[in-house]
């Protein structure tokens, strides 16, 4: 039997990270979350996710910046933002950087889980 997709949820909002860790969880993957891009970084899951949903602002370090830190490993996970603040210069950024998409918050279940699917789908074997 396979493992399971990790898929890191990494934002500020506890709401967000319980409601998005609950969602996943119901599709089949493994969730893990963290309140900041520090203490994702810090753990093991930083070279062993398959899939992050990053918010982009946070205190300290931001989505964009883990985002540089990540494209930087040997094999980057693919990522899938989230946004309360929607900027169309920070999402021409990131999506150009290699990001999945850039969600609004509130997002639609439907629209994650297909940008889920579509990051899993794009993950070198």
């Amino acid at each position: 039997m396979a493992p399971r997709p990790l898929i890191a949820i990494v934002d500020d909002d506890e709401e967000v990270r319980v409601a998005t860790a609950g969602l996943i969880r119901a599709l089949g993957y493994e969730a893990r979350s963290y309140a900041s891009a520090e203490a994702f970084l810090g753990s093991a899951d930083a070279n062993q996710s398959d899939c992050l949903i990053l918010d982009v602002q946070m205190p300290g370090m931001s989505g964009p910046e883990l985002q540089q830190q990540i494209l930087r490993s040997p094999k980057p996970a693919p990522i899938v933002f989230m946004t309360a603040y929607p900027d169309a210069k920070v999402r021409a950024g990131v999506l150009a950087a290699g990001a999945v998409t850039m969600l609004a918050k509130p997002c639609d279940g439907k629209a994650l889980v297909e940008s889920i699917e579509v990051a899993l789908a794009s993950r070198p074997d």
